[in-house]
């Protein structure tokens, strides 16, 4: 039933809870005007571990090196910090080990929480956790999702739509509870390559109106919806998609992205973006790349 809306809490902060500041004296840069500073909700990789395989990019039995996650995430956090950008931290819950990629743990927009229903009983408990955190941190408008969907995972949001995923993990119903519950239009993208399970890990927004995408990702009906939308977006080849480079965050200005996506970086060079390359080895064992790890609180 759409409005099933959790109530706000009273104003006492969340035990456990640790909202980072926002870096204080870094200019925001330029690109015909100022780039706004934006609001990224991370969780650190303190129980970080492969210990089970629910996408094609996860071996148990070789496993990850924790020390090198917890790096490469802090690695991250400082880029965000440098940009000028706002990092709150939701604490790690144990057991559950791909906490850490905050984008599957909800949708917010204007200010509106839509939480997370996991496909996979592994992943399930992190919905509650993010959802929680949101209430406890004064949210008033935050609903509980009635169909499975893994949050920014499979929705993108730009200026006047939703990009949607389905294919893998999030239920095409899903796409028109967050329609209702947004008031924004949302288009659906059907996924069919296993190693692109979520909408993103085969494209990203560079900014408000335009985008970057890996076409084989995608099924032909949803690949030509994209060239129909995008006409001047970025085309990303498969030595670069095959890196998650397209796990990748946009202000406008600056992309964060994984390093070892040369040829796309040339590309955003190209295109007059400012590439913040970051070493994410370790946590694409588990299928996640910057975007991944970041999820952003819009309004």
């Amino acid at each position: 039933m759409l409005g099933r809306e959790r109530a706000r809490p009273g104003p006492s902060a969340a035990p456990g809870v640790r909202p980072a500041p926002a870096a204080a004296g870094v200019p925001l840069p330029a690109a015909g005007g100022s780039t706004a500073a934006r609001h990224f909700l991370m969780c650190p990789p303190e129980h970080f571990a492969v210990e089970y395989r629910i996408n094609p990019w996860m071996d148990p039995v070789a496993g990850a090196d924790r020390e090198v996650a917890i790096r490469q995430w802090e690695g991250l956090r400082s880029a965000y910090e440098a940009l000028g950008h706002r990092v709150s931290l939701i604490d790690p819950v144990e057991g559950l080990p791909d906490m850490v990629f905050a984008a599957n743990g909800a949708l917010v927009v204007d200010g509106r929480v839509y939480g997370a229903r996991f496909t996979h009983a592994e992943r399930a408990a992190e919905g509650p956790a993010y959802l929680d955190w949101f209430v406890r941190n004064g949210y008033e408008r935050v609903r509980e999702a009635d169909f499975t969907n893994e949050g920014e995972g499979d929705f993108l949001t730009l200026d006047h739509v939703v990009l949607a995923g389905t294919g893998f993990r999030t239920d095409v119903a899903a796409h028109s509870e967050v329609q209702e519950f947004l008031g924004r239009p949302v288009v659906t993208l059907r996924l069919v390559d296993p190693r692109f399970y979520h909408l993103d890990t085969a494209l990203f927004p560079l900014n408000g109106h335009n985008v970057a995408y890996f076409p084989g990702a995608f099924s032909p009906g949803s690949q030509e919806v994209l060239r129909r939308l995008f006409p001047h977006a970025v085309i990303a080849g498969e030595d670069d998609a095959a890196v998650l480079g397209l796990n990748a965050v946009s202000d406008g200005t600056h992309v964060v992205i994984n390093e070892e996506a040369a040829g796309l970086r040339s590309a955003l060079e190209r295109g007059g973006f400012e590439v913040v390359p970051i070493e994410f080895s370790e946590l694409r064992k588990a299928g996640g790349g910057p975007k991944c790890c970041t999820l952003e609180i819009r309004g």
